[in-house]
């Protein structure tokens, strides 16, 4: 299996780690709320509602990198070292993406949303 791959299955639970987060400072953890949790997520304000929402950017933008890291290969147009390099980029942009919305930083965030859409499109490009 490429490191490509294992990437995309990092990307797959990327998005549990911003929901421990929100659970965490909002106190979600507790057995109360295991019969609607979605509800308390819907809830949430400040740091929690910020973890929520890239929970939920994660969900959003996984199946496109999925995708791009599969076609990528079964093109197999580009080396396999740099389609690897692309995938680990783009894991540790979404850690950075997670980072910067926790902490609130608007502008970073929005700039690597971009940059983790880039790396989508080059997936593709350098496979074509």
């Amino acid at each position: 299996m490429t490191v490509a791959y294992w990437c995309v299955l990092i990307a797959l639970f990327l998005p549990y780690l911003s929901t421990a987060t929100a659970k965490a400072v909002s106190g979600g953890f507790s057995p109360r709320y295991n019969h609607d949790p979605r509800a308390l997520l819907d809830n949430l304000s400040g740091l929690g509602r910020r973890a929520n929402n890239a929970q939920l950017n994660s969900f959003e933008i996984t199946p496109a990198f999925s995708a791009a890291v599969i076609i990528a290969h079964l093109a197999g147009g580009a080396e396999q070292t740099l389609l690897d390099k692309l995938a680990m980029a783009f894991v540790a942009s979404r850690i950075l993406y997670f980072i910067f919305y926790v902490a609130d930083w608007a502008t970073l965030r929005s700039l690597v949303w971009f940059v983790n859409i880039g790396l989508i499109i080059s997936l593709f490009v350098v496979s074509a």
